[in-house]
């Protein structure tokens, strides 16, 4: 139960950024997918491994790989599929606890949530990094074989 419940959540969510985003109808459904498998991703790993940073570094990674093969099928721009994806990953409610305890006067509760936003971002980030550069790698190879082989 948890599991169709964690991923139709997550697919919705996606789904309804990508509304709110105005991206093309026919993209919804694969941005809305490509969500959910990234926030499954991050649920299992983060259950697994206890680890927020690897977690989000991983499934960032894998948004990036499914936006890039959705883009090239569906002849897409790869952001159309990539941020909403990104939706279920984003830090909100630790971004509203640091800012709740800031305001609230409790300045070592609020800098222990910022270092949690601050860890996803930098892990998000560094999942879309390395999704570029090893699609960067694959398409310099590519472009080779061809060139080899005309």
């Amino acid at each position: 139960m948890t599991f169709f419940l964690q991923f139709s959540l997550s697919f919705f969510s996606s789904a309804a950024f990508g509304i709110i985003a105005n991206i093309p109808r026919r993209a919804l459904l694969t941005s809305g997918f490509t969500g959910a498998i990234g926030w499954m991703i991050y649920f299992y790993l983060d259950q697994i491994f206890h680890s927020i940073a690897s977690a989000n570094f991983v499934a960032a990674f894998m948004i990036g790989c499914l936006s890039i093969f959705f883009s090239k099928k569906q002849k897409m721009p790869m952001i159309i599929f990539y941020i909403p994806g990104l939706i279920p990953l984003v830090p909100g409610g630790p971004s509203y606890e640091a800012v709740r305890a800031f305001a609230l006067g409790d300045p070592n509760i609020g800098f222990q949530k910022l270092m949690v936003v601050s860890t996803t971002a930098i892990s998000i980030v560094g999942g879309l990094l390395v999704t570029s550069f090893v699609e960067q790698l694959i398409n310099k190879w590519l472009l080779s074989k061809r060139i080899s082989n005309s």
